[in-house]
């Protein structure tokens, strides 16, 4: 059996000890490919479909639109008057056109139907006027022959989805516009993906539960809440283990139980310097870790691997394992430039890249040379369009109200060093995502 150590180093730039973003990204990427253990497809209707992952292509079961309907309001009339010459062309009203009922009959050569948007486009008509390019006198309207051209303002049937085309395609997160598109082709249910499974857990003796009484030395699991609302936005189902012991037994039941029952496996902490031996030696039993560290702050300390529920590894159920940090502010940098795209692919979904601005820097940084850093900025547009960003300030990764404070994560390179005011910087908008 190859082992994700042995595949991953394959990789530009391996060091399982201080592995620079981008590789540990690609490693990722190599490695979460979209499950095959349990997959399902699912019917549901569309008020359940928000968020899902469509199984298959949906295919328009008719044309959109499905008549040759009118642009805008106006006046519907046959383009081959405008052939005839002369700069003025007059037309009679034969009739109305409405959104729902429409004008049936065929109007002479000489000619217009009166026609609201969206409405059925009459027998023999092919171009429609605005009305405010028109002079109306009683029955009769009047315009320039060079206001329009034959064929203009007509929307065709077929134009936006032709009858047997593909509406979505597979793989795509249904959003809020996807369900108004699939209601107007007449579809009630969609087939999407069975959700991916995510088991989550926080270790440490000094943790408490949300009710719980502080005592001396102990402290609040936020992580665990973090992590759930994180992984809901990204439409998976979760198991939340709660709390584990910094002991070998509870961490190995934990570790083996969400194995059995989930797809990907998220710890927060225990995995850093000075932790207890027992961690990596039963990550190292239990599983195959590809990494420990990531060049990157915060959030160095940081495995990825693959666990089995059997008595080695190799055996049993098998599950993408994320081993993030303790310290708050870690653990939703490296969920969302680390975990989010892996857990997309495996939910079968299309890739879906964070979305990065340039933007200035309106103060000087301070940056060391040799890791990725994700500070946490503050973004604003100036009157030229240019977005320009500050830091929120202590960037310490235990202060958890910076994430609250900011609007954008700073992504300063693996290479560079310190920025000066003024310089260009990427920034990845929370907006949509956090």
């Amino acid at each position: 059996m190859t082992t994700s150590k042995e595949f991953s180093a394959c990789v530009a730039h391996y060091d399982p000890d201080a592995l620079p973003v981008e590789a540990a990204q690609e490693i990722v990427r190599q490695w979460a490919m979209p499950r095959t253990r349990d997959v399902q497809v699912e019917r549901v209707g569309l008020h359940d479909a928000l968020g899902r992952v469509l199984a298959e292509d949906v295919v328009s079961p008719i044309d959109v639109p499905a008549y040759d309907n009118s642009a805008m309001d106006g006046y519907a009339f046959s383009g081959e008057v405008l052939s005839r010459g002369g700069s003025t062309v007059g037309l009679s009203i034969a009739g109305t056109a409405l959104a729902g009922r429409p004008f049936e009959s065929t109007p002479g050569a000489d000619q217009c139907v009166r026609i609201m948007t969206g409405a059925l486009i009459p027998p023999g008509c092919d171009t429609v006027v605005p009305q405010e390019l028109v002079t109306r006198e009683g029955e009769t309207i009047r315009f320039s022959s060079t206001a329009i051209r034959a064929g203009q303002n007509r929307r065709l049937s077929g134009e936006d989805l032709a009858k047997g085309k593909p509406a979505l395609l597979a793989g795509r997160v249904v959003r809020a516009s996807d369900l108004g598109l699939l209601a107007s082709l007449g579809i009630g249910e969609v087939p999407v993906r069975k959700r991916l499974t995510v088991a989550f857990f926080s270790t440490g003796d000094e943790l408490r539960s949300v009710g719980e009484t502080l005592s001396p030395g102990s402290l609040y699991d936020s992580n665990r809440y973090t992590l759930f609302a994180m992984l809901k936005r990204l439409g998976v189902e979760t198991v939340d283990l709660g709390i584990v012991r910094d002991d070998r037994a509870s961490l190995e039941k934990a570790l083996r139980r969400a194995t059995e029952n989930a797809d990907v496996v998220i710890s927060s902490g225990g995995v850093s310097v000075g932790d207890a031996d027992f961690t990596r030696e039963l990550m190292n039993s239990l599983g195959d870790v590809a990494f420990w560290k990531i060049a990157m702050r915060p959030g160095r300390p940081l495995a990825f691997g693959r666990l089995w529920s059997g008595e080695r590894a190799g055996t049993g159920e098998s599950a993408l394992f994320f081993g993030l940090p303790g310290n708050p502010v870690a653990v939703m940098a490296t969920f969302y430039f680390i975990v989010r795209e892996a857990l997309l692919a495996m939910s079968g979904a299309t890739r879906q890249p964070l979305t990065v601005i340039r933007a200035i820097a309106a103060e000087p940084m301070k940056k060391r040379a040799g890791r990725t850093e994700f500070q946490r900025g503050i973004s604003t547009r100036d009157d030229d369009g240019r977005f320009r960003v500050v830091t929120t300030g202590p960037q310490g990764s235990g202060v958890l109200s910076s994430m609250s404070e900011a609007n954008c994560f700073l992504v300063l390179e693996h290479a560079r060093g310190d920025i000066d005011a003024g310089d260009e910087v990427e920034i990845v908008p929370f907006d949509g995502l956090i």
